[in-house]
C-alpha cells in the first residue's frame, strides 16, 4: 500500500523569531533540510507545531510558505483540528485554498463529545473538502479516544484514509488495519517499528525533528526485510525518544535541539517554557550518543 501522506513525516516544529513572531522564512529553511534528509511529508499545525497558541492567519502563511519551499518535494499535511467543528471546518477550507495535500484532524479535546459527536465532527470536516484525511487518535491529550466501531464506521468514508495512532493500543491497531484500508501512522516514537511490522505505513514523528535520517532508516530497514538491522536503529533511537518525549513536552525539546544545531526553532509560546539549560545538555548529549545510519 503506497502511503498517501509519505512514510517519515517530521511533525514540524514552528519556527519563531526570538520575539515570538512567525519565522517563515526559517520554516521554509527547515522543511527543506528535513526533506533534503530523506522526509517525504511533513505534517504542520500539529501539536509539536504549537498549533494551540498559532492564529488561524499565522497557520496559513507557514503552510503556504512550506509548499513554497517543499510542495514539490514532499505531501504537506496540514494540522486543522480544533473542538469545535465550525472552526475546524473553515481551517479546513482554507488549507485547501493554500494548497495543502491533506489535513490532520485531531479528535475534539477537553468538550468529550462521546463517539457519536466526534463521528459527526470528522464526517462534516472531511465532507468540507476534497482533501484527504489523517485522524488523529491521542487520548492523553483529547481526553478521550476512537473504538473500534468508531473507526470501522469513519474507515467508510471515502477522504478518511490514514490515522496518526497515538493511543500504544498495538491491538486496537493491529485489528483495524486488518479489517479496514485505513494507513496506520505511528504517533509514539518508541513504537514505530512494531506498528510498522503490524502492517502501518509510516511514521509521525517528533522525534523525526532532529532524527530525520535515523527514523528513516530503521522504516527502510524492516521494509527490505533486514529485520535485525530494523530493531538495531530502533533500540538506537530509544534514549533520544524517552529524553525527548518524558523529560519535557516535545515541543520544547525538539525546539533545543534544533537551536543547538543552528537550525530555526526559537522559543516557544506560553503556557509552555523553554529548556533550561541542564535540560538542554541533557538533550544535546542523547543526541550526540545516537550514531549515524549506516
Amino acid at each position: 500500500m503506497h502511503p498517501y501522506f509519505g512514510r517519515t513525516l517530521p511533525a514540524m516544529v514552528t519556527p519563531f523569531h526570538p520575539d515570538g513572531s512567525l519565522d517563515r522564512e526559517g520554516a521554509q529553511v527547515l522543511a527543506t533540510h528535513l526533506v533534503d534528509r530523506g522526509c517525504d511529508g511533513i505534517v504542520l499545525s500539529g501539536t509539536t507545531g504549537e498549533s494551540p497558541t498559532t492564529s488561524d492567519a499565522e497557520k496559513d502563511t507557514l503552510l503556504r510558505a512550506v509548499l513554497e519551499a517543499v510542495g514539490d518535494r514532499a505531501r504537506v499535511t496540514a494540522g486543522v483540528g480544533s473542538n469545535d467543528t465550525r472552526h475546524t471546518v473553515e481551517l479546513a477550507r482554507a488549507a485547501e485554498r493554500a494548497g495543502a495535500h491533506g489535513l490532520l484532524l485531531v479528535t475534539p479535546y477537553y468538550n468529550r463529545p462521546g463517539q457519536e459527536g466526534i463521528q459527526r465532527h470528522f464526517t462534516a470536516v472531511a465532507d468540507a473538502t476534497a482533501l484527504p484525511v489523517m485522524l488523529y487518535d491521542i487520548p492523553e491529550r483529547a481526553g478521550s479516544r476512537l473504538t473500534e466501531d468508531t473507526l470501522l464506521r469513519l474507515a467508510e468514508h471515502p477522504r478518511i484514509i490514514a490515522v496518526k495512532d497515538g493511543t500504544g493500543d498495538l491491538a486496537l491497531s493491529a485489528r483495524v488495519i486488518a479489517r479496514t484500508g485505513l494507513q496506520y501512522y505511528s504517533g509514539i516514537d518508541e513504537l514505530n517499528l512494531p506498528l510498522y511490522a503490524l502492517g502501518g505505513v509510516g511514521a509521525v514523528s517528533t522525534v523525526a525533528n532532529v532524527a530525520p535520517e535515523q527514523t528513516l532508516a530503521l522504516l527502510d530497514a524492516y521494509l527490505r526485510g533486514a529485520n535485525d538491522e530494523a530493531l538495531r536503529l530502533q533500540q538506537q533511537l530509544i534514549p533520544l525518544v524517552e529524553a525527548m518525549m518524558t523529560l519535557a513536552p516535545g515541543t520544547v525539546t525538539a525546539k533545543a535541539l534544533l537551536r543547538a544545531r543552528g537550525l530555526p526553532a526559537g522559543p516557544v509560546r506560553p503556557p509552555l517554557v523553554d529548556a533550561d539549560p541542564g535540560l538542554s545538555t541533557t538533550l544535546t548529549r542523547a543526541l550526540a550518543q545516537l550514531s549515524q545510519p549506516d
